[in-house]
């Protein structure tokens, strides 16, 4: 299955449904990042959850940041999903590993630890919002589920996975997402907590050759449901040359003279997607006067 966005709401019911299929995008991410199982799993799992985010954004410029800072050996996991539900993202210790759990499954709740989560909504104008809660149990789903109830009031339940193959390579990753609108009865609710447990988890139904429509039909049974989206999603990285500049001229003369006479020459890495960026003592000369021209205009 392709990597794939669907969006669905029930018409007989206030609740609406997002679930992403995110198995390439995340095999691009552990390619880029060189993860090993522990960090692919959490990565994969934050880089489905931004992807959900981001597509409930309804501006065309708007994206959603989602930071994870724990105390464990992962490190702080940071993933950006733009409002067509296409991500990017990072983890500060890709080679960090732990035993797995007594049931066979990587334990990322112990590699990412106690901490909080942070979530950065920015729509392009003013200032974004940001909402921050404590991690429940560093399982990522359960943490934005979390996240949900005490930021927005908004009850969800959120199902996130990744399958890591013997290889390394990710067999399956995605996730789902049901949020509760107001108006849901408590009949509702408890048809959709008893099909959620039958369900299962998501990787496994992918396992099992079954499409987004097949998963959300099984989550949401009984309901009427009406799919509103299907629309591919990949990882991609917005970095350019222009940008690497722009952030270096924001540095200001003082470290730039500093960076042109104390090296020959740098290199800039983008952290999403490991792209390097090389500029000469010549090329830190010219930032030099854009800085200038930066500091004459600000006066």
């Amino acid at each position: 299955m392709s990597d794939t966005l669907i969006r669905v709401i029930c018409r007989n019911a206030e609740i609406k449904f997002t679930a992403v299929c995110t198995t390439e995008l995340v095999e691009r991410a552990r390619q880029i990042h060189r993860t090993l199982p522990l960090a692919t799993a959490a990565l994969g799992r934050t880089l489905s959850a931004a992807s959900m985010m981001g597509r409930e954004l309804k501006d065309d410029n708007g994206s959603v940041t989602l930071q994870i800072k724990g105390n464990g050996p992962l490190g702080t996991i940071t993933a950006v999903g733009d409002c067509d539900g296409c991500v990017r993202g990072y983890l500060q210790n890709p080679a960090a590993e732990l035993p797995l759990k007594p049931n066979g499954h990587l334990d990322v709740g112990s590699g990412v630890g106690v901490g909080y989560l942070m979530v950065i909504k920015d729509i392009g104008v003013g200032e974004p919002f940001t909402g921050t809660t404590a991690l429940h149990n560093g399982e990522i789903a359960e943490d934005i589920t979390r996240y949900f109830a005490e930021s927005e009031q908004i009850p969800s339940a959120v199902a996130l996975g990744v399958l890591v193959d013997t290889d390394q390579h990710v067999k399956q990753a995605g996730g789902y997402m049901v949020q509760l609108m107001p108006g849901a009865t408590d009949e509702d609710i408890t048809r959709l907590e008893q099909n959620i447990a039958a369900a299962g988890a998501f990787t496994t139904m992918l396992e099992k050759g079954m499409s987004l429509e097949d998963i959300a039909r099984t989550v949401l049974d009984g309901f009427e449901l009406e799919f509103l989206e299907n629309t591919p999603i990949a990882y991609r990285c917005g970095c350019s040359h222009a940008k690497v500049t722009r952030a270096l001229i924001s540095l200001g003369r003082e470290e730039l003279t500093r960076l042109r006479d104390e090296e020959d020459g740098i290199e800039v890495t983008c952290q999403f997607c490991d792209k390097i960026y090389k500029l000469s003592k010549e090329d830190i000369d010219v930032l030099l006067i854009a800085a200038s021209g930066d500091s004459e205009t600000d006066e």
